[in-house]
């Protein structure tokens, strides 16, 4: 196997960057780049802490942010786990980098910035959703934000419903705990889960 252990060599290997590659990066949402983020239901936050990585997926009813400017999104955290991986890295590195999805459109959206966790009352009850809020809201501020050429979706054919697994043919996820942790009761995870998520989405 061979090893490319240097920035030089991976430059070499991999050679000059196209003009638009370079040419679509900016410091704040433009007009289309805003109009893009704002049709988004769903983003990918990466953060990082002392223990390593971690990307975690972010959805919504209608935008999965709220651009309070050119500069600045508001992400809500709705209910989960209460693992909060993303929100433990933040209070301790607030560097993040998120990639936004349209559904049906092939351009994804990428930005790079810092966060903070706000659980500043007011802003959370501005984000009500069937009289429920979020935990906190994580107030991210852009220092770069570009789009995605769509060749990574094109090829995966992520829109085409001739791709779409069909319901059953993977495992669930009451097996997938069943295999982690035995004597895991699995059926009784997956029965519950319709009941338990319509009393829990906001």
């Amino acid at each position: 196997m061979t090893i490319i252990h240097s920035v030089e060599d991976l430059r070499r290997h991999y050679g000059a960057t196209a003009e638009a590659s370079t040419a679509k990066v900016t410091p704040a949402l433009t007009p289309e780049y805003r109009r893009m983020i704002e049709a988004s239901p769903f983003v990918a936050l990466a953060t990082v802490g002392p223990e390593g990585l971690d990307c975690s997926p972010r959805g919504d009813a209608d935008s999965v942010v709220r651009v309070a400017d050119a500069k600045t999104l508001l992400l809500p955290d709705w209910r989960g786990n209460n693992r909060i991986d993303s929100l433990e890295n933040i209070v301790r590195d607030p560097r993040v980098a998120l990639l936004f999805l349209v559904p049906g459109v092939t351009t994804a959206m990428r930005i790079n910035g810092s966060a903070v966790v706000s659980v500043d009352p007011d802003l959370l009850t501005s984000f009500a959703m069937e009289g429920a809020h979020p935990r906190s809201v994580v107030v991210i501020t852009i220092r770069e934000v570009y789009f995605q050429c769509a060749r990574a979706v094109m090829r995966a054919g992520l829109w085409d419903p001739a791709r779409f697994v069909a319901p059953g043919a993977l495992p669930t996820p009451g097996a997938m705990l069943k295999a982690a942790k035995a004597g895991f009761d699995g059926d009784t995870y997956d029965s519950d889960w319709p009941g338990r998520a319509a009393k829990t989405m906001w």
